[in-house]
């Protein structure tokens, strides 16, 4: 019995001393990231079983999950990591939480040959500094049901690739029948800033002294809104609906994030064929065009110098091609690490086997550009303000006047009047 009791007790001290330190990590959207992160938790901790993850109980929303953090910092129980929106991560940064990462990357050189290349690194960039990791990067696409589309007398080959030939196509896929619907896009800032970005416009001057949204882009792009509802046939029904009519089979044409890729194939299994399609380039100059980038990025909270040594050990392998290469197979980001891509023995013939991820990280590589983040204390305030508007839009209201009135009202949140 002793003997036993001895043997037990070296096992349980074996055990606490092969995890010397803990992190604690913080993400959101489970829909898209339980199962990855403790896939990426589970790679880390077998490379590094002197670290321990410690995955925390998720936010629902980008949008909750900083506002769950800015709690936890009056609290006193931030975590030590935590994915963000890539809009959000500039939140935590006015706030002075996150810890700048210049000083764990020491050599600039050797950093971006590990594929942290320039473009990367700039969505976690302000004012000079690193402050976030890109983990993962999605724009606005087309999900499309080839099915419909055939049965509505449109072909798959020659599909539209401007905005009105793609609204005249839902207007022939919605006459199908009552249950089923053209069009759907959601009504949410950063698919508004997706449109916007098409007709080359900005929601803000590049000194964020004001607001931009207001000018003939930001208009045509509210205007859409209200067409896919007019002519489309878009029902104002919300996300979590729509997210299971398309792959069910009853919208012909989802915009939606390519992040939802993996989810809407294996959803529609047999059913169709999901079909990606790159957003339409509305502006004259194509040079202009950028899509806001969605996904995540990483940023450091902890303020511990031994917790900050594990928990930049954890950041770069999650931003690494290993930890990329379990994002980009198991969602549909596109990857933000560029060794990924470069080299074949992280994903090989991926892009081969799967064309609709290469539709959708191929406009990554093209048009990304950064999900603008309102500035200061109301930030999050204003995305919930846009949101409001777009469904004005949606229920009959006039698109040029809510979006100028729109945005006299985000001027006067923001102190810009």
């Amino acid at each position: 019995m002793r003997l036993l009791a001895t043997a037990t007790a070296l096992m349980l001290t074996v055990g606490t001393a092969q995890a010397e330190t803990q992190v604690r990590v913080h993400y959101a959207i489970p829909t898209i990231w339980a199962d990855v992160q403790q896939m990426l938790a589970d790679a880390f901790m077998e490379a590094n079983p002197d670290i321990e993850i410690v995955i925390d109980g998720p936010a629902e929303s980008y949008a909750e999950g900083v506002q769950r953090l800015l709690r936890e910092s009056v609290a006193g129980t931030l975590p030590d990591v935590a994915f963000v929106g890539l809009n959000r991560w500039r939140i935590l940064e006015d706030r002075g939480l996150t810890q700048p990462l210049d000083p764990f990357i020491e050599d600039e050189a050797a950093f971006e040959a590990a594929g942290y290349t320039g473009a990367l690194r700039s969505l976690g960039q302000y004012q000079g500094q690193q402050h976030a990791l890109a983990t993962s990067a999605s724009t606005l696409v087309m999900y499309v049901n080839p099915d419909l589309v055939e049965q509505a007398g449109g072909s798959m080959d020659d599909f539209p690739t401007t905005f009105d030939g793609v609204i005249e196509l839902a207007a022939k896929i919605d006459a199908l029948g009552d249950t089923i619907d053209g069009i759907w896009i959601g009504r949410h800032d950063w698919r508004f800033q997706s449109l916007l970005g098409s007709y080359g416009g900005r929601p803000m001057t590049e000194d964020e002294s004001d607001i931009t949204f207001d000018q003939p882009a930001g208009i045509a792009a509210a205007e859409l809104y209200a067409r896919f509802v007019d002519e489309g046939g878009m029902k104002t029904y919300g996300q979590d609906q729509a997210r299971q009519a398309y792959p069910a089979g009853t919208i012909g044409i989802m915009m939606e994030s390519s992040s939802l890729m993996t989810r809407f194939i294996e959803a529609a299994g047999d059913g169709f064929d999901v079909t990606v399609k790159a957003l339409p380039v509305a502006a004259e100059d194509p040079s202009t065009v950028y899509f806001p980038t969605g996904g995540s990025a990483i940023v450091m909270l902890s303020e511990d110098p031994e917790v900050q040594k594990a928990a930049w050990d954890y950041i770069t392998f999650v931003t690494g091609p290993e930890g990329a290469r379990l994002v980009v197979q198991n969602t549909g980001y596109a990857p933000t690490n560029a060794l990924v891509l470069e080299d074949d023995a992280y994903l090989g013939d991926f892009y081969k086997d799967n064309p609709n991820a290469f539709v959708a990280h191929q406009q990554v590589a093209n048009y990304a550009g950064p999900w603008y983040a309102y500035p200061g204390a109301e930030g999050v305030a204003v995305t919930d303000l846009i949101a409001a508007a777009l469904v004005e839009i949606t229920e009959g209201a006039d698109p040029e006047t809510t979006i100028k009135d729109l945005a006299e009202t985000v001027r006067g949140e923001l102190g810009m009047k």
